[in-house]
């Protein structure tokens, strides 16, 4: 298949996996992961349509995103991959959607970057559902706090929930767990579900879903 054809497949699934469930056509975001692709694989998405785009690491995306953004009008950029606190300028400054919001030391990192630069881009706290210890994300039960935290002490706005399941389990009670925290902490977003669970994700509510290689092949 040419990347139009995954395209529209996966478009096409995410349209029925909201039909099934009774869910708005069109209320799941898709948010193509153009991570380790370079700008001339990258370009034959943008025009097939797609606007919106996740990559994992700031100095990686500075070296294509710039010049696509500036060819293409509308690009939505998101970071999904971990955040280091002396890249917060940088994210600042590139992306419209920061996902990885996971701890303090960032989130102050941000509130002081996004100030100074007048930005604002939407921020995502990263949870990590199954605590484990090698994946980023604040654990569950801190979730809550550290979201009236972000909000009050901090000033941010908190859009949404993000997380990454364990590859090894079943990701559906991942996925009803954040849906839970976002209720809990009042925000509306939801960030879940890859190219192997995106439907999946979409039936437990997910607002948008990070689909990679089922879009752009294998890395």
């Amino acid at each position: 298949m040419e990347l139009q054809e995954r395209l529209d497949d996966v478009r096409a699934r995410i349209a029925v996996a909201e039909r099934d469930v009774g869910r708005a056509a069109g209320s799941t975001q898709l948010v193509a992961v153009s991570k380790t692709f370079d700008a001339e694989q990258i370009r034959p998405a943008i025009a097939a349509g797609q606007r919106v785009f996740g990559e994992n690491r700031v100095q990686e995306s500075q070296g294509k995103w710039p010049e696509l953004k500036a060819e293409t009008s509308g690009i939505e950029l998101h970071l999904i991959g971990p955040l280091q606190s002396n890249k917060a300028a940088e994210a600042v400054a590139l992306f419209d959607v920061i996902e990885t919001v996971d701890r303090e030391k960032i989130a102050r990192a941000l509130a002081d970057e996004m100030k100074r630069q007048g930005k604002s881009p939407r921020l995502y706290v990263q949870v990590n559902t199954g605590l484990e210890p090698q994946k980023a994300g604040i654990a569950p039960d801190d979730t809550v706090a550290f979201v009236a935290l972000c909000r009050g002490e901090l000033g941010l706005g908190i859009d949404g929930l993000m997380c990454i399941p364990p590859a090894d389990e079943n990701p559906g009670p991942h996925f009803a767990l954040l849906a839970k925290l976002a209720k809990s902490c009042g925000v509306e977003k939801l960030s879940m579900g890859m190219s192997g669970d995106y439907e999946l994700a979409v039936a437990f509510g997910a607002t948008s879903v990070r689909v990679g290689s089922a879009i752009f092949g294998t890395r």
